[in-house]
């Protein structure tokens, strides 16, 4: 396939008007061959594929379904929003239902859909003080040979791993498995020296930056002011519910957009209409973008906004450069899960995964591997 005329997001993160060629599946530096299929994008930029990696459901499915139809439906729906790439997490559950988690993901078969290329296990080594929206009743004591135990039976697809480094014996797992695994710091009620003790172990990166986690005070500066320091990269949800417009460019400006990833954190009720939903065996009331748990509402339980909105909305309603706004939901994640080889550009090499959207950003057309999916 030929994309013809497209304003090109290249690796050198700037637009430039072109074309690109597919072939195989793969982006390649080569001139075009007569009878090849032309895609003409005049006025439209070309895109690269998104990649989230942390996110929980959508289309009513979530990845602790267990269910290997729900994880397949997930990815029809993602790949149709221009996310080709993802890293579902998980939620706060005993080792028994996450392994099932782990067997379904293991059993899964790229070829439809966003492709799955990781998991995030969010919990269960989480804060009892910062639990959000995770259930209490299944934290337990950070365990390196668990977390060996589910990274056997996924096949090697987890990622990422989170954690709260001030619970008991949180640093010497970070120290265990830094080497094996991302590790983020999460859902945690760490100050400053804890966590900068958490990054000195291993950690290197902080979940859903500003949720779950002390804030930044003069005398406090907490683990937000940690990550900056140690070059931590960040975790950022732009749904405009969990994070303030005037904090997403505060984010940018000051962590810079190499070092942000923006996230969706979306839940089942991604979709779907207003309604009532469970996200980890809880009961979530959805109204409008908001998402709260029916028994807390003042506590936010996911989004149920996609990461192609999330990208849209920085740009359109929060003032980020398209620019930055698409490296952090595209090349960062990519490289953060280390399969930047493969997905989050449009460079010589990757796959042809291509989002071609107008002045407005509204999807027009989805290149998946230089396939386009129905609309």
């Amino acid at each position: 396939m030929i994309v013809r005329h497209a304003k090109i997001f290249g690796p050198d993160h700037r637009f430039i008007s072109g074309d690109l060629v597919i072939r195989e599946g793969r982006i390649i530096d080569a001139p075009p061959i007569p009878g090849e299929e032309v895609l003409d994008a005049q006025g439209l930029y070309a895109l690269p594929g998104l990649v989230d990696i942390h996110f929980h459901g959508a289309v009513s499915h979530d990845l602790c379904d267990a269910s290997g139809e729900g994880l397949q439906a997930i990815a029809d729906h993602l790949a149709k929003r221009g996310v080709l790439a993802i890293c579902p997490a998980t939620m706060t559950y005993p080792e028994e239902l996450l392994g099932q988690v782990m067997d379904v993901a293991a059993a899964h078969r790229n070829g439809q859909g966003a492709d799955l290329v990781g998991i995030n296990l969010e919990g269960p080594f989480i804060s009892p003080h910062k639990i959000g929206a995770q259930n209490p009743a299944y934290i337990q004591r950070a365990d390196a040979a668990m977390v060996r135990r589910l990274q056997v039976r996924s096949g090697g697809l987890v990622k990422l791993l989170d954690m709260a480094p001030e619970e008991p014996g949180a640093l010497a797992c970070i120290r265990d498995c830094c080497r094996e695994v991302r590790i983020s710091l999460a859902h945690t009620c760490a100050g400053y020296d804890t966590a900068k003790a958490a990054f000195a172990a291993g950690a290197s990166h902080l979940t859903h930056l500003y949720n779950a986690m002390p804030g930044i005070s003069h005398r406090e500066p907490g683990p937000i002011i940690a990550a900056l320091e140690a070059g931590a990269e960040v975790e950022l949800i732009a749904d405009g519910i969990h994070v303030h417009p005037a904090m997403v460019r505060f984010t940018f400006q000051t962590f810079g957009d190499s070092r942000v990833i923006l996230i969706s954190d979306s839940m089942r009720a991604c979709g779907l209409p207003d309604g009532q939903y469970t996200l980890g065996g809880q009961d979530v009331t959805v109204r409008g973008a908001r998402a709260e748990l029916t028994e807390h509402p003042e506590t936010i339980a996911g989004s149920v906004t996609d990461l192609y909105a999330c990208m849209r909305r920085a740009v359109l309603e929060m003032g980020v450069p398209l620019e930055s706004a698409l490296r952090a939901a595209s090349e960062n994640p990519a490289r953060s899960i280390g399969v930047e080889a493969d997905y989050g550009s449009l460079a010589p090499g990757r796959w042809g995964n291509v989002i071609l959207a107008d002045e407005k950003l509204e999807i027009r057309q989805v290149i998946q591997k230089g396939r386009v999916l129905p609309g």
